[in-house]
């Protein structure tokens, strides 16, 4: 197992594993056999960025059967996904703010994501998971209530795609069994989400293979999953939202209104 960050560092930006909080530094491309070299840096002395640079995240919607039986409504027969905006990428440590447009209800959905390793085009589902590079945590921020404030318009890009609303990170893991994870959100401190990746009505490597049927997925490219139960507003003028998988890391942020 490995754990991939991508950081800024003396003007530079690069790449590498962390672990026990020391990080060695890679040449090359992280999806195409990259070289370790002998430098190490601190966790601390770098700042961390989105550890992959994707050409699109893909979102589910409605693919976790706990949800949909709350919610009432039949899990799907195939996925139901949106894009959200490349422009609303946001890293690990910063600031998610309040769009100026929009005074509604802003929601936290703490998510497992796929991050694509290989370009990936019509493939079965059971070669997906050599596409798959790994796994990070995911952050689809939304202002819930323009989903379906124009009746004849369901506003899923503009809900999903304000700046800063597509966080994820702090790294890609790798060597991972996504069946046995579990995805938590602690909102200020207050547990609001966990919930198992094993309740998902299309696990990761069939939304791999049925995503690809429709579009390719090229290295880098990120899947959030979809997410479950405990899914809240954030109310106060700061909110510290942290969504963290064992294996993976933790996933945190600030909300300012």
């Amino acid at each position: 197992m490995a754990r991939w960050i991508r950081f800024e560092n003396a003007e530079r930006i690069g790449f590498g594993t962390v672990e026990d909080g020391t990080i060695t530094v890679f040449e090359g491309e992280m999806f195409a056999k990259p070289v370790a070299t002998s430098e190490t840096l601190a966790w601390e002395d770098v700042k961390v960025l989105t550890p992959c640079v994707p050409t699109k995240m893909v979102a589910l919607w409605n693919n976790f059967h706990a949800l949909a039986k709350k919610l009432e409504l039949t899990p799907p027969e195939e996925p139901l996904y949106f894009l959200k905006a490349s422009s609303s990428f946001l890293a690990t440590g910063e600031t998610i703010r309040r769009p100026k447009s929009y005074d509604g209800r802003v929601v936290y959905e703490g998510e497992l994501g796929i991050v694509i390793g290989r370009t990936c085009r019509s493939v079965p589902e059971d070669a997906a998971g050599g596409h798959i590079f790994g796994y990070t945590c995911i952050n689809d921020v939304t202002a819930v209530d323009l989903l379906n404030k124009d009746p004849t318009f369901a506003q899923w890009t503009r809900a999903k795609s304000f700046d800063g609303f597509g966080a994820f990170g702090p790294v890609i893991a790798t060597g991972l069994d996504p069946a046995v994870l579990t995805i938590r959100t602690v909102l200020n401190g207050d547990e609001r989400q966990n919930y198992p990746v094993a309740d998902m009505v299309f696990p990761p490597a069939r939304l791999v293979s049925r995503i690809s049927q429709d579009l390719t997925l090229e290295p880098g490219d990120v899947i959030a999953c979809g997410t479950s139960l405990g899914v809240g507003s954030m109310k106060a003028p700061s909110n510290a939202v942290e969504v963290t998988i064992e294996g993976i890391g933790t996933l945190a942020n600030v909300f300012e209104q």
